[in-house]
């Protein structure tokens, strides 16, 4: 049987036989379209050695499932499309154990006595709960989860950025925000994102990438954090390319396509695997 487990992000391998039983076929079809992103009908007719009509017939049982997008001459995956907002408290439930590595990895990254500037979503909540080990921070945040997650030995003092609150995310977004504290100056950016494609990373909302460019734009250097379920998705709004990233802490090996940008871009990639 084929290896659908890719660790390193190669697409995973598929055993081409045209008795291979529809159930199986589709389940790798999936796997293969999750690794891809997208994929044509001739790549599939080939990778599988069946007919087009069956591959026709597969990707549109799958896309009734919501499983896959059809497009015209192939399929994508539903993960590929461009992503929408979601509430915190979901994203804090899912993929935690990720999550949770990727805070611990990035809180090693800091030394103590940094100023950092934090933006919000959930594995900026992570990061901040792992900063145990430091002390006398400060830290800048539009994000209102992290004060009663930080632990307290680590903190010197927390600063909240003003604006419009919004509920869903926890956030402070807006005018009151950095136009008010246009003189500060810190060591690191420690950002999150909804997306991440070689174009760079990607938000849900146009304002808040503009925050999470303001945080940037008054860091020496910038830290992301990035899960490996976000490889490869396009959200609404651009946030950065890789040049004004130092730093990306993940759990898994990026795509060759992603590993590529990264490396041109010259961003030390930090894997931490379960």
């Amino acid at each position: 049987m084929a290896n659908t487990d890719s660790p390193n992000g190669a697409t995973p391998e598929v055993e081409s036989n045209s008795n291979t039983l529809p159930a199986l076929r589709q389940s790798r079809l999936v796997a293969l379209l999750q690794e891809r992103g997208q994929a044509t009908v001739a790549e599939l007719v080939a990778l599988f050695d069946v007919s087009r009509d069956t591959i026709r017939r597969d990707l549109d049982l799958l896309e009734q499932r919501g499983l896959l997008v059809r497009t015209h001459g192939g399929a994508v995956d539903n993960s590929s499309l461009v992503q929408v907002d979601t509430t915190l408290g979901l994203r804090m439930d899912a993929h935690v154990e990720a999550k949770r590595r990727i805070g611990v990895a990035a809180a090693k990254l800091v030394r103590d006595s940094e100023t950092l500037i934090v933006n919000g979503g959930s594995t900026t909540c992570y990061f901040a709960a792992a900063l145990g080990e430091r002390r006398n921070l400060t830290v800048v945040t539009n994000n209102l989860r992290l004060p009663p997650i930080m632990p307290e030995a680590c903190v010197r003092s927390i600063h909240i950025l003003g604006g419009l609150y919004w509920g869903t995310s926890q956030v402070t977004i807006g005018t009151v925000g950095f136009p008010s504290v246009t003189g500060i100056s810190v060591d690191t950016a420690v950002i999150g994102a909804t997306g991440l494609s070689p174009g760079g990373l990607s938000v849900a909302r146009l304002e808040e990438a503009a925050e999470a460019v303001s945080m940037m734009g008054v860091a020496k250097r910038t830290i992301a954090l990035i899960d490996s379920s976000k490889f490869n998705v396009s959200a609404f709004a651009t946030v950065t390319s890789f040049d004004r990233i130092h730093h990306l802490v993940t759990d898994r090996e990026p795509p060759d396509d992603i590993g590529a940008a990264l490396s041109r871009a010259g961003v030390q990639v930090l894997v931490c695997p379960a």
